[in-house]
């Protein structure tokens, strides 16, 4: 994905993850902007959104997308949860979901403070979901 100038205006979607990012000031936003940046790595193609805004979540929640979501991003006072939507359906090797492992949909990483994230196993997980998405069911089929 190519980001213009005005992609990363305020009210951008991805203005507002920078400004959540800026707004945490502290090891929580490095780490969800790290994750951020692993994820566009593994596809330029990904496409930011905030979602679920409300009063009590002013900022949202960052999205990342292709063909629906692949994971969202959010913080809380302890850690950083990654959601990966389809998280069920992705071979996980190394071990990097550690939450959300009783559904039969959703997995999470909970990250916290300290916590060292395979960069190379986390963005073949991206391009896992990423594939698993993009997957196209032949008419009729």
């Amino acid at each position: 994905m190519t980001t213009s100038a005005s992609e990363h205006a305020e009210d951008s979607p991805s203005g507002l993850i920078d400004a959540k990012l800026a707004s945490l000031g502290d090891w929580r936003g490095e780490m969800l902007g790290r994750m951020r940046q692993l994820i566009l790595e593994a596809d330029p193609e990904v496409v930011e959104q905030v979602k679920w805004r409300k009063p009590t979540n002013p900022s949202g929640v960052p999205v990342w997308e292709r063909s629906g979501i692949l994971c969202t991003g959010e913080v809380y006072k302890g850690y950083v949860k990654l959601t990966f939507a389809k998280g069920a359906a992705l071979d996980d090797p190394t071990g990097l979901f550690n939450a959300s492992l009783e559904g039969n949909t959703r997995r999470a990483i909970d990250i916290r403070e300290g916590d060292v994230i395979d960069a190379e196993a986390f963005k073949a997980l991206v391009r896992e979901a990423v594939a698993l998405n993009v997957q196209k069911k032949p008419k009729g089929a």
